[in-house]
């Protein structure tokens, strides 16, 4: 008992330390660094932007206690990039970092490229098209691959908690990743009910994988980042070879922001097409009207009321597209297991802000 009682204690202290104001250094400058990583940088004033209402949202967005965990913001307009700050180590702007399940929007871009290079045929194909392990499975086999992208596999899957299957693929305890996917029971059918899983984006990469003859990391790397300008970035595999889906993916705020410019310029770079504008068209449909408060279409999430398109990743890695604004909002923070330290309550708030200054 006195060894638990100590235990709490030190935890209690050590999240009290977590939220102090000097875990954010206090704001110097939103004026963007030249790194030469393929963005043009241009200023507030050049993109109609208000600048003094956007230096104010920088302090206090370093100042704001309630929100110790966060570190960045950066503001793109017109394809450029306005404004960045890091709260907590300006090696952020080129040191990359977990974002968690914005990987599954990575994983959603690179489906309509297998699509548009007909490896994949159709989103109504079944994945025992793809995916020989179905073959062990058979109760699998009327699974589509629009159901995966819509998160309707039906199969029986928790991200949360010791006793979730996220946290077994964590500890790397399943052998082969696909087989323990399609070894879960079918707690609905294909299709029908939406629960947001990393089960059904692992699928994807399964199947991507078993079509390009390499690991989906390194296809996309070729098909994806290269074309994007995108170097400071690390995807994981599992033990087994096979890249993850759910999560994965380690990149840097500002190359983060080239996946949502790319959304936002109909999938181009530089007026270069590296996803085709009717396959950003259908993965950004809303496909489930209602899901944790937002929308969510093909492994895309979108905000009705502020006609918003965006990636979200655990802990607070946001990527926010405002067509109506030609305006991209990035935002990271500090990954923490415990919910009551999750930023996201609010933190839309801060788009809200920079929207309403963009003339």
């Amino acid at each position: 008992m006195k060894r638990t009682a100590l235990f709490l204690l030190s935890i209690l202290l050590f999240t009290s330390c977590l939220k102090e104001d000097e875990l954010k250094k206090p704001y110097v400058s939103f004026i963007p660094r030249q790194i030469n990583d393929g963005w043009e940088i241009s200023t507030p004033v050049e993109e109609n932007i208000d600048t003094d209402a956007l230096k104010q949202i920088y302090r206090e967005f370093h100042a704001d206690p309630e929100i110790w965990q966060v570190r960045s913001l950066l503001v793109f307009r017109n394809g450029k990039l306005v404004a960045e700050s890091y709260t907590k180590d300006d090696n952020d702007i080129s040191t990359p970092r977990a974002i968690w399940s914005c990987t599954k929007q990575v994983v959603g871009l690179l489906t309509g490229i297998a699509i548009e290079k007909q490896m994949i045929h159709s989103v109504n194909d079944s994945i025992s098209a793809y995916l020989t392990e179905t073959s062990r499975h058979p109760d699998k086999k009327n699974i589509l691959i629009e159901d995966l992208l819509a998160m309707r596999s039906g199969i029986s899957y928790s991200n949360d908690g010791l006793a979730g299957q996220t946290d077994d693929i964590l500890r790397q305890l399943p052998d082969n990743i696909t087989d323990f996917i399609l070894g879960r029971q079918l707690q609905d059918s294909p299709g029908v009910n939406a629960q947001y899983k990393d089960c059904d984006p692992q699928l994807v990469s399964a199947i991507i994988q078993s079509l390009c003859g390499k690991t989906t990391a390194e296809w996309a790397k070729e098909e994806l980042f290269d074309k994007l300008e995108i170097k400071n970035v690390r995807w994981d595999n599992y033990k087994d070879g096979i890249t993850l889906g759910g999560f994965g993916i380690l990149t840097t705020p500002r190359e983060l922001a080239k996946f949502g410019q790319c959304v936002l310029d109909s999938g181009e770079w530089k007026k270069e097409t590296i996803v085709s504008k009717e396959w950003i068209k259908q993965m950004t449909t809303v496909q489930i009207p209602d899901l944790y408060d937002y929308q969510f279409c093909y492994l895309w999430w979108r905000d009705k009321n502020r006609g918003m398109t965006f990636m979200w990743g655990h802990g607070g890695q946001y990527v926010c597209i405002i067509p109506s604004k030609n305006l991209v909002v990035v935002m990271t923070a500090e990954v923490n297991t415990q919910d009551d330290f999750q930023f996201i309550e609010g933190a839309f708030t801060w788009v809200d802000r920079i929207v309403k200054i963009a003339n």
